[in-house]
């Protein structure tokens, strides 16, 4: 047996851990989750009608991606208005009871919160650029044009091209780390902090239990390269070193003077578990846990759509270099997909012969491991990628600005960029959720703004729920198990077999008690010893039926949870 951190484990009072120690959080995506009013896209009512799953399944709160107004360009990631919503998804009135409904079921309610940029016809922006000496002028970062006419530097965007937008009207470069529609703030200026933090309290005031924060590092800008006297190339993170200082004051002036049980997790691409301590140590009071994205990058390769094998050691690697940095101080987030990754079974499993088996595989594996976990609706039913036949099925931006900058641009084959989008499209993510065997999969009554699956027949939530094998009731005890185990919520990782191109095998101890979880990761049966004498050991739960708790073959993707 070969093992990595097998330091002494660290015995958490659990009475003295936050509530989300012991939480697990399912993101909603609105627009594909529930559509009440038959216009073919999500909304807050769609929403309301599904509390009681959401509440059967066990979860204890939902993230809601964007529902403010919003031009859509970037489906809601382009707020024009940060108190009120969307038309097309309700009303703030319904929203207020959409809070009420959760919180009688003991759900709280996260809100996305996008404040590194807003849409360009967001009311700040459009005084903003109406002249340069504007109050809000400085609300966000206007750069004159170099001496040749050019951006002040050589950041890409996000989203393919300049992250500069010259505006004609003023003759100034604007910066947008995304689309040329999302327009960054200027986090220098107070005003724009003071404008954020108002309106944070406003939704706390309102009953809102947190903040889920978009790309929040990305807030501070290394200002000497938009201002150094050569362009500064795209690559590498933007963040500057401001953002400590940043979170801690957002914290003081939104969560100091109040109680009650709040979460605030911080989506933050390239940051590493250094960074990571310092962001959640409950010291520094920044924010409680990070959404990092080392691990969903290991298969990519120049880019997001050049997919890479994949490696089971290098992801398991991963995972537990993210478990040994935090392991003293701060806390990690656990997710496998979400709204911008490509679906978890399909990614990491196989989504044809064992869908069952390698669903409940990872969600085992991951829900194991030490940090709070999110689920991404549909992922409790084993929901799969969609491969749409053309790029004119995709709605992605990032999908779309890809294709045509890699064909029309690079002249790359078409098939081949295609094949890359269907790997990896955020829409993989974002058809809508498959709750019956029904035309429209019991999403609406209308004509969907995505396709639906054409799998949805046979993958649904009424077929998976009165299945023998379901992913969903699977789902549920994992769910449970944190609830009810201080060794799940708080107990110290180790990873066993860390080489092993298929065996996935770690212990979570916390005093005198040890879980161990075993999973092959593979199609194959695994005859190899297990790398712990489970001989005497309780067999807590697993994938198959019909287990000799001290068997040593794993069949494919089996997966399975022993106290010993």
């Amino acid at each position: 047996m070969t093992s990595t951190n097998p330091a002494t484990p660290t015995a958490v009072a659990a009475t003295d851990a936050p509530w989300w120690t012991r939480a697990v959080v399912y993101q909603v995506y609105p627009r594909s989750f529930a559509d009440s009013d038959g216009d073919g896209i999500g909304d807050l009512g769609g929403i309301r009608s599904k509390l009681d799953y959401l509440a059967e399944l066990g979860v204890d709160a939902l993230w809601l991606s964007p529902v403010y107004p919003s031009p859509q360009h970037d489906n809601g990631y382009d707020i024009s208005d940060y108190q009120e919503i969307e038309p097309v998804f309700g009303s703030l009135a319904e929203f207020d009871l959409l809070l009420a409904e959760a919180h009688e079921r003991g759900i709280k309610i996260v809100m996305d919160l996008v404040v590194n940029h807003t849409s360009d016809e967001h009311a700040w922006f459009r005084e903003s650029r109406s002249s340069p000496t504007n109050p809000k002028r400085d609300w966000y970062w206007w750069r004159k044009p170099r001496a040749d006419g050019g951006p002040p530097n050589g950041w890409g965007s996000a989203f393919s091209g300049p992250a500069w937008t010259l505006d004609e009207q003023t003759g100034e470069y604007y910066l947008h780390l995304f689309a040329r529609q999302q327009p960054d703030l200027n986090w220098e200026n107070p005003e724009v902090r003071r404008a954020v933090y108002s309106m944070m309290n406003w939704w706390l005031d309102r009953g809102v239990d947190g903040f889920r924060m978009d790309v929040i590092n990305f807030i501070a800008k290394q200002a000497e390269l938009i201002d150094g006297p050569a362009p500064a190339t795209g690559g590498g993170s933007p963040m500057g070193p401001q953002i400590h200082d940043y979170l801690q004051e957002m914290h003081a002036a939104v969560f100091g003077g109040r109680t009650g049980e709040h979460l605030t997790v911080g989506e933050m691409p390239g940051v590493d578990t250094d960074d990571a301590v310092l962001f959640t140590d409950p010291a520094h009071g920044e924010v409680d846990m990070v959404f990092q994205f080392e691990h969903v990058g290991l298969d990519q390769g120049a880019h997001k759509f050049d997919v890479l094998p994949r490696s089971l050691p290098a992801l398991k690697k991963n995972l537990a270099h993210w478990q040994d940095g935090l392991a003293e101080t701060g806390w990690n987030s656990l997710y496998l997909n979400n709204h911008d990754q490509p679906r978890l079974v399909s990614r990491f499993g196989n989504d044809t012969d064992f869908r069952y088996e390698s669903a409940t595989l990872w969600g085992l594996v991951l829900h194991l491991h030490r940090g709070t976990p999110y689920i991404y609706q549909g992922e409790e039913i084993g929901m799969t990628n969609v491969r749409f036949d053309s790029i004119d099925d995709y709605r992605d931006l990032e999908s779309l600005n890809h294709y045509r900058e890699a064909v029309d641009e690079f002249d790359l084959d078409p098939g081949s960029v295609l094949a890359g989008v269907q790997t990896m499209s955020r829409d993989n993510a974002r058809t809508p959720m498959q709750w019956d065997a029904t035309e429209q999969a019991g999403f609406t009554t209308g004509t969907p703004w995505l396709p639906v699956n054409p799998n949805h027949p046979e993958i649904n939530a009424a077929a998976d729920r009165a299945a023998e094998r379901s992913v969903f009731r699977f789902y549920q005890r994992l769910i449970a198990l944190r609830h009810e185990s201080a060794v799940v919520a708080l107990g110290r990782f180790t990873l066993l077999e860390p080489e092993h191109d298929r065996l996935y095998a770690f212990t979570r101890t916390l005093g005198d008690e040890t879980l161990l979880v075993v999973a092959n990761a593979s199609d194959a049966p695994l005859d190899a010893p297990l790398p712990v004498d489970v001989s005497g050991a309780e067999l807590v739960l697993g994938n198959y039926p019909d287990v000799a708790v001290a068997d040593a073959a794993l069949r494919p993707w089996e997966a399975r949870l022993y106290r010993l």
